[in-house]
């Protein structure tokens, strides 16, 4: 295998390793929260059931770490590269904020502004990583997507509760 190819395998198994440790440690806090918090919360109609959310947030933090480890293999060298990663690191940082703020302090308000702060980290994040490699920020869109259903939800939970 050629060297550029080993690092560009590296890259994209660091960056997915990373995202995923993060969702890892997030559903720590978020599993022992949900039977009895979580559980007895008032929730919109459009609330999904429970399983969903770890195989749709596996998928995200997957394509965020493909994303990620794309960024870094074509733009390590370049300062839009660093600014992408450093935007991405910020929007991981508070993804896992939001489910300790969120589940583990019980503060759905809190949590309301934390994610609001998160989707603008994420957008900043696609806006960055759309300089450095296109494909890498089409991985985002899905996630995109996701926390902004996830802000609505996270509202409607705070207004019913």
């Amino acid at each position: 295998m050629k060297k550029r190819q080993t690092d560009y395998i590296i890259s994209i198994f660091l960056g997915i390793t990373l995202s995923l440790g993060v969702g890892f440690l997030s559903g720590q806090v978020t599993k022992s929260a949900i039977p009895i918090w979580y559980f007895g919360l008032e929730k919109p109609f459009f609330s999904p059931p429970n399983w969903v959310f770890a195989p749709v947030w596996t998928l995200l933090y997957t394509l965020m770490g493909w994303a990620a480890g794309r960024v870094w293999f074509y733009g390590r060298r370049h300062l839009w590269g660093k600014t992408a990663l450093y935007h991405f690191g910020a929007q991981l940082i508070f993804n896992g904020l939001w489910s300790l703020v969120f589940f583990g302090l019980h503060n759905p308000l809190l949590g309301l502004l934390v994610i609001l702060i998160l989707w603008i980290l994420i957008e900043r994040t696609l806006y960055w990583f759309r300089l450095v490699d296109k494909k890498a920020a089409y991985m985002l869109y899905p996630y995109l997507a996701w926390v902004s259903f996830a802000t609505v939800l996270n509202a409607s939970i705070w207004y019913l509760n």
